[in-house]
């Protein structure tokens, strides 16, 4: 089962999409969402391999344990994706209580322009002002968002 964040809309509504091009049908999620009720019913009527849930950032803290109780009492395995943290530095609260819990961690590698891991992202205006102030949730893509190293991360927002 494939769930998606109801924010991130810009692969269409309850899609998920690769920068490749590789997209598909996701049920969607928002604060108000009890994964519990959403999934368990799923699971209980046909066991499902696995529950993939994409744009894990946007998880609430609550939603994180919620899907906790799936893995250790249903045996449903729970894999997340999503970023770590925000354009400012700040951890994004569903990431902050995934890292907390998650029973295994694994990084997908992003590059930064100098060949090091990248672990930041900036936010970029339309015409590439960078910025370093704002809500922490706005979605956007390679258009609004690049990734960097940590140390060109500091060099381009001045937190050095």
């Amino acid at each position: 089962m494939l769930l998606t964040a109801a924010l991130d809309d810009r692969a269409g509504p309850g899609k998920i999409a690769s920068r490749i091009g590789l997209s598909a049908e996701a049920h969607i999620f928002d604060r108000d969402s009890n994964l519990l009720e959403q999934v368990l019913p799923a699971h209980q009527a046909s066991p499902l391999a696995c529950l993939l849930v994409d744009e894990a950032q946007f998880l609430t803290p609550e939603q994180v344990w919620q899907l906790s109780v799936l893995a250790d009492a249903y045996n449903l395995p729970v894999m997340c994706y999503g970023l770590r943290t925000d354009f400012q530095g700040k951890l994004f609260p569903g990431s902050a209580e995934l890292l907390a819990i998650a029973d295994v961690l694994r990084e997908i590698r992003t590059i930064c322009h100098c060949g090091r891991k990248a672990t930041m992202v900036i936010r970029q205006s339309a015409d590439g002002t960078i910025l370093t102030d704002g809500v922490q949730i706005e979605i956007g893509g390679n258009d609004k968002y690049v990734s960097l190293c940590r140390k060109h991360w500091k060099d381009a927002t001045g937190n050095a």
